[in-house]
This record gives structure tokens, C-alpha cells and sequence, in this order.
């Protein structure tokens, strides 16, 4: 057992793991991340990973994490959750678990699907996938998101669909979004207006934060001081700040992670993790791990030494927000 340090999620009163865990690329065989197919070898028929899941929760487990996060997209990550929870006799009152409505899972279980998810935030959607999500993760799940709430989406502009989360808030479910995308600061900003019965409806917020992209850090220093619970997802890039990125065109900023990790005694996903960690509006930076290998190798992050030079030297990787999530929208699922 590691001393991993808990914390409140905002003022919701969930008690959290400073590093979480993901479901992204473990509840179904394709995901965006670089090198998920060579992760995962031969273990992607749905026996094979659930057993595999099942093998990083318990190390996830071991090592302190108390946040689990998954989705209805997450092809059967809900379900290998629950039915890992309930095989360890695990207390709900010892977990935190997240989940997210809003996207349907089309791939069927292939990576080389046309379309992996479709976007769905309608009401009928949100009824439905809650039932569902229950089903799997009963007295466990404590925290439900919109997945990728957008202006496009028109999710935040739906009365009845607010209204709805505004009615398992009040059944004790705390309720959060999740954001995608170059306006996710916009988003954030307008989510934090949104009151139902003069009640603030959302409780937190989880946003894509890294080295690459922190557009969002403005608006969310002012949601964390708002008191909604703060989690950062995908603080490594999809792998695109590991040594797995070999584009040639981030052999530069590559050179400047290797240097600070090596002065800093890390390696770079820790370094990458840690720098999320150092940031004072954050509860949580989710691990994405694959296997029990990276999962080990991210919570190397808690032993970093954040400094200041490390702070500014990273400081000159960020990308302008259109041509990250450019990149991103590229990335193959495999």
C-alpha cells in the first residue's frame, strides 16, 4: 500500500486519490493512445480483459488510488468495474467511483471501426444510459458527467436534461462534465452559471489539461475556487508525451521533456503527471494506464520534485489549442 494522498473533490464531500484511474483504454480493444495495441497483445477478447482490467485495478488498488473513472462509451468498462468491486467485497464507502452519459458505443468490440462512438445528449439518452450505468455500478457510482459537454452539443441549453441531473443531484449524486475541445474554458465558464431552483447544478468538472494544451487553466483556477471538484484527464496527450511519440516534428520539445526528467530523476510520463499534480486548482490527474507496467511508472509522479525550472522550462511546450486538438483528432485508434 503506498501513501498516496486523499483529498475532498470540491465541496462535494467524495474523498479522492490524488492520482485516479481511467477506463478509457481498458474497457474495449481500440483506443487513441500510441502503442495501446502492442499494451493490450492478445488480450482483447472481452474475457481476456476483463481479466486483464481486473489485474490493474487490483494494482491500482494496492497503491492507494480511490477514484475509478469510466463511461457508457467505454465499451464494458462500466461492466468490468462493478464486477470487479463487487469480487473484491470492496466498501462503497472506500471508493469514489465516476461515470459519464452522453456517447454510445458503435465499434463492437473492433479497432478498425468506421466510427468508434456517437454522441447522444438528449434526454431519452440520459434516462437511458443512467439506468444502465446503475445496473453495472449500483451503490458505487457517486459521480455522473455529461461526456464532452460542447456549445454544439446544445446540452447546456437543455432544460429538461438539466433538470433531469438536477433531480439525481438531489437523489445524492453529485453531477459533473467532462470537456473536450479548443473551447473548453468557454464551456466551463458557462457550466459555472448554470443554476436549477437557484442551486449550482455542477458539482465538477474534468477537463483535458497537459504540457501540451493548457488553455483551460484559467477557468478552471476559478472552478476550484468556486468549490467545484477539479480532475485532469489526459495530462500524458494520448502518449504524445512519452517516449512513444517518435514524430519528428516534436523531436525538439522531446528533447526539452528528456532533459528535465533526467535532471529531475523521473521519467517522462511521471514528469508530464507530475506537472498536472503541481497545478494548485486540481484535485485529481487521471492515469490512463494500459497495464500494470505504466501504471506503476505514473505514480512515480507523486516522488517528483516540482520545481520552478521545471515549471518554466515546460512552459514553452504548449501548443496553441486548434493545432493540439488537430493533432488529437488525428490520432488513430488501434
Amino acid at each position: 500500500m503506498s501513501n498516496m494522498p486523499l483529498r475532498q473533490l470540491g465541496a462535494t464531500g467524495l474523498r479522492v486519490s490524488a492520482i485516479g484511474l481511467g477506463l478509457a483504454a481498458l474497457g474495449r480493444p481500440g483506443y487513441i493512445n500510441l502503442g495501446h495495441a502492442a499494451d493490450l497483445r492478445d488480450q482483447t477478447d472481452p474475457a481476456a480483459l476483463e481479466r486483464h482490467t481486473h489485474s490493474v485495478l487490483d494494482a491500482a488498488w494496492q497503491h492507494g488510488i480511490r477514484l475509478f473513472d469510466a463511461a457508457r462509451s467505454y465499451g464494458r468498462a462500466e461492466e468490468f468495474l462493478g464486477n470487479w468491486l463487487r469480487a473484491r467485497a470492496i466498501d462503497p464507502a472506500q471508493v469514489t467511483v465516476s461515470s459519464k452519459w452522453g456517447y454510445i458505443y458503435t465499434a463492437g468490440w473492433r479497432t478498425d471501426a468506421e466510427v468508434h462512438e456517437v454522441k447522444d445528449h438528449s434526454l431519452a439518452n440520459l434516462q437511458r444510459q443512467w439506468a444502465e450505468s446503475r445496473a453495472w455500478l449500483g451503490p458505487y457510482l457517486r459521480l455522473y458527467q455529461i461526456h464532452s459537454a460542447t456549445f454544439e452539443s446544445g446540452v447546456l441549453d437543455n432544460l429538461p436534461v438539466l433538470r433531469e441531473l438536477a433531480r439525481l443531484k438531489a437523489e445524492g449524486i453529485a453531477i459533473g462534465l467532462t470537456l473536450s475541445g479548443p473551447q473548453q474554458a468557454a464551456v466551463l465558464r458557462r457550466a459555472l452559471t448554470i443554476t436549477i431552483d437557484g442551486a449550482r447544478l455542477f458539482d465538477s468538472v474534468q477537463a483535458t489539461w497537459n504540457l501540451l494544451e493548457r488553455s483551460a487553466e484559467e477557468a478552471l483556477a476559478e472552478a476550484h475556487a468556486a468549490g467545484m471538484g477539479v480532475i485532469v484527464k489526459e495530462a500524458l496527450a494520448n502518449g504524445r508525451l512519452t517516449e512513444r511519440n517518435r514524430d519528428a516534428a516534436f523531436a525538439a520539445r522531446l528533447a526539452v521533456l528528456q532533459r528535465e526528467a533526467a535532471r529531475l530523476g523521473a521519467t517522462l510520463d511521471a514528469l508530464a503527471l507530475a506537472a498536472a499534480l503541481a497545478q494548485p486548482w486540481v484535485d485529481v490527474v487521471l492515469s490512463g494506464a494500459t497495464t500494470v507496467e505504466q501504471l506503476r511508472s505514473n505514480l512515480r509522479a507523486l516522488e517528483v520534485v516540482w520545481d520552478d525550472q521545471a515549471a518554466a522550462a515546460l512552459r514553452e511546450l504548449a501548443e496553441p489549442p486548434a493545432e493540439y486538438w488537430r493533432i488529437r483528432s488525428r490520432l488513430s485508434w488501434n
